[in-house]
């Protein structure tokens, strides 16, 4: 008999009021386990432990709060390999992902909030002349990073590990305490994180993990009035309705939303280079990621080469069992969510784009896979090259000039992460400063982690991401004195 989860409450294992339901492995179709189904007067409670527990928590000094994310980045680590062998179950992430980039990640970011940084610094003083406030004198300013207090984090199906942990960790570093509530698809992955977090000794109430296929488990969490600040990661149609909760209640907020990420590829580009980087859209998380380069712009010199040379680089990629050592593209995370690429890859065909590779299933007997796919011949008014896919397809749209690619670029609805491909480092350089995104890979689709990351437009509000987490998970206090 598959193990039936707990829900974390208040420091207790407790068994869930709405029963459990199934999660599914995306590449046998087989079940994984059983999540437990909050109520809403769990999650609730659940609030209500986090809110009592901010007080001690808060008071306890940054360095003994460091320790803690210390241990648990030890425990991770040594528990990596079970660890991964559950994500990769629930996500249907490769071997090498799940271990390298979900719960390798997830110890790093543990480890990183487990430095204790300054929570103030000094504002040069001010010069005040004699008048109604008072004699004329120097005034001295200090300013303050406090916790905002229970932060709710609503984290994203396509990696159960790093993305809480990018959330968890600075939250409780600067003396916040958490409610998560994992995605309905993968959640079992943030109870072992729990449980990691327990075991480091993180005390009752600091981190509480409720879960539920139905939405009132996530409104509810959103909604209560014990919560200060909500930390969502997932679509941007989602995060306009809790956005217009946190509105309603002024609650703070980190969105990090949806992206349709542009990759600038001018005519003097290393097109192997351009491939390798753009084809990660079909292999990293098989396309289901927000910043993955899925809108690309070719400058008509190269865009011929480019389009053969990635067609090429699509078709080489194994498609399979991601416990398969040699498997690059794994499946995505549900039949549902297998049947809305699929539409839009038929979508596009009726808009008039060329499907150059892919858009077909593989024959593979069980599991939700689609084949990479390349969209070709594209314009920047399809739906298919406005709308996020999340899926390994690429479209690939033509353009004459520089301006031009700045204005096909700039013409979306989101603001994530865009990328320029060029020889002359300058120019891609001045290029990048006037995409409108919240950051710009020139020639790399990699990533710093101390960069600040989030979007521009409707990919989000806020930035998190090495000490700008920090800045995020806290309220800035202004203190001032008579020098």
């Amino acid at each position: 008999m598959t193990a039936r989860q707990a829900l974390f409450v208040g420091g207790s294992w407790v068994e869930p009021d709405g029963g459990h339901y199934e999660v599914i492995d995306p590449a046998t179709e087989q079940t994984v386990g059983w999540a437990p189904e909050a109520s809403r007067d769990q999650v609730h409670a659940a609030c209500a432990a986090a809110r009592e527990a901010f007080g001690p928590w808060s008071a306890t000094p940054p360095q003994e709060r460091a320790a803690v994310l210390a241990r648990a980045a030890d425990i991770v680590r040594d528990r990596l390999v079970p660890y991964a062998e559950l994500a990769r179950a629930e996500t249907g992430a490769t071997t090498a992902t799940a271990r390298g980039m979900q719960v390798g990640v997830a110890a790093a970011r543990f480890r990183r909030y487990a430095r204790v940084e300054p929570a103030e610094w000094a504002i040069p003083p001010q010069i005040n002349e004699a008048g109604p406030m008072g004699r004329a004198g120097v005034v001295g300013a200090l300013a303050v990073r406090q916790p905002v207090g229970v932060v709710t984090c609503v984290t994203s199906y396509n990696n159960p590990w790093a993305n809480p942990a990018g959330k968890i960790a600075p939250a409780l570093a600067m003396g916040n305490t958490v409610v998560v509530k994992p995605a309905p698809q993968d959640p079992l992955s943030v109870y072992r994180m729990a449980q990691a977090l327990e075991a480091a000794g993180v005390p009752p109430g600091v981190v509480n993990v409720v879960s539920g296929a139905r939405t009132e488990v996530g409104e509810a969490a959103v909604a209560s009035p014990d919560v200060d600040m909500v930390s969502f990661t997932g679509s941007t149609a989602v995060g306009q309705r809790i956005a217009e909760v946190c509105g309603r209640g002024m609650k703070r907020q980190l969105m990090e939303l949806g992206g349709k990420g542009a990759a600038v590829v001018l005519d003097d580009a290393d097109i192997g280079s351009a491939v390798a980087g753009i084809g990660t859209t079909f292999s990293f998380y098989s396309g289901q990621i927000c910043t993955a380069p899925t809108r690309v712009l070719a400058q008509r010199g190269i865009y011929d080469r480019l389009v053969g040379q990635l067609a090429a680089y699509a078709r080489r990629l194994k498609v399979g069992d991601p416990r398969e050592p040699d498997t690059v593209v794994g499946p995505v995370i549900s039949a549902a969510h297998r049947d809305r690429v699929e539409s839009y890859v038929e979508l596009g065909r009726k808009e008039g784009a060329v499907v150059v590779t892919g858009g077909d299933r593989p024959g593979l007997p069980t599991g939700f896979y689609v084949t990479p796919t390349l969209l070709a011949d594209c314009t920047n008014d399809m739906r298919v090259a406005r709308e996020e896919i999340f899926g390994p397809v690429v479209v690939v749209i033509p353009f004459e000039d520089e301006e031009e690619g700045v204005a096909l670029a700039n013409d979306t609805d989101y603001g994530l992460i865009d990328y320029v491909w060029s020889a002359d480092v300058a120019r891609a350089f001045r290029l990048a400063r006037r995409l409108r995104a919240g950051g710009v890979g020139v020639n790399t689709v990699g990533r710093n982690m101390e960069a600040p990351f989030g979007g521009f437009k409707k990919s989000g509000v806020g930035r998190d991401v090495g000490s700008y987490a920090l800045h995020s998970y806290s309220e800035v206090q202004s203190i001032v004195w008579p020098g």
